[in-house]
């Protein structure tokens, strides 16, 4: 098994790449995984090793222990990084960096979720292009109930994911739903049980490693880009993507292999 360590500049944020698999864990078992100002700094650190790196061809983050995905921001920071306007424009900032760091990385992302999702925690979910989910989750958005207010970024991942009534009873009630009800509304696409999450990762994430990386890359922009309104898409860079895969040593591999009646072995290029 190859494995390699990325550097995170904190123990708070692990990351590592295993066998074609990207990992990035928030690691604050004790605090239920809140996410810290130095944790928030590491994230961009570590997505643009899983750019860079073309081993590492499908991401899976995650949260350490068994009682957390992420519980949210550490609300014990709320009063020296984000009360005075010098203080929220230095945590937007951040914010804003980690945010721009996800959107750069066009190689797939699957959110493993266990526990506690809430705040921005979900907010990191919803960053994923997939999510799996453990039974016994808990899925919200506190902002309501602590006066804080909830940026225009993550208001509108939330209603392109689930809709605007939905997002609505998240934000406008801050309760917290159940792993069942986030299945219901399209908040994650499976709900396993808890002993059977990491394998159903695992297995997923394996299976988009072994497709061809150009093709899972044009999709992945495709769908961003989709998602955008007509007049900001890029169809440009989709039809460029799409003619490279045409263009690849990939696809003679993948008519040879159907041809052969063995499994493809795609190099992403």
């Amino acid at each position: 098994m190859s494995v390699v360590e990325i550097d995170t500049g904190t123990e708070k944020m692990l990351g590592r790449v295993e066998d074609g698999i990207g990992w990035m864990t928030y690691n604050n078992p004790a605090r239920h995984n809140a996410m810290s100002m130095e944790m928030q700094l590491a994230v961009p650190r570590i997505l643009a090793a899983f750019r860079d790196d073309p081993d590492a061809r499908v991401i899976v983050v995650s949260g350490a222990g068994d009682r957390a995905f992420v519980s949210g921001a550490d609300i014990s920071e709320f009063g020296e990084q984000r009360t005075s306007v010098e203080a929220r424009a230095q945590y937007d900032s951040a914010m804003a960096e980690g945010w721009r760091a996800w959107r750069e990385l066009d190689k797939p992302v699957l959110a493993m979720i266990r526990g506690y999702c809430m705040g921005g925690g979900l907010l990191a979910a919803l960053r994923a292009d997939i999510r799996l989910a453990a039974e016994g989750s808990q899925f919200g958005v506190p902002a309501a109930r602590l006066g804080l207010g909830y940026a225009f970024g993550g208001v509108e991942e939330l209603v392109a994911l689930v809709g605007p009534s939905w997002a609505a009873e998240i934000l406008f009630s801050a309760r917290r739903l159940t792993a069942d009800e986030a299945l219901r509304i399209g908040l994650v696409n499976r709900v396993v049980p808890p002993d059977r999450l990491e394998p159903e990762v695992r297995a997923l994430a394996r299976a988009i490693a072994a497709n061809a990386p150009l093709t899972v890359r044009a999709c992945k922009v495709g769908i961003r880009e989709a998602m955008r309104p007509p007049g900001d898409r890029d169809r440009a860079l989709v039809d460029e993507l799409v003619e490279a895969c045409f263009r690849s040593d990939d696809y003679l591999e993948g008519q040879a292999a159907f041809a052969e009646k063995r499994e493809p072995r795609f190099r992403g290029h």
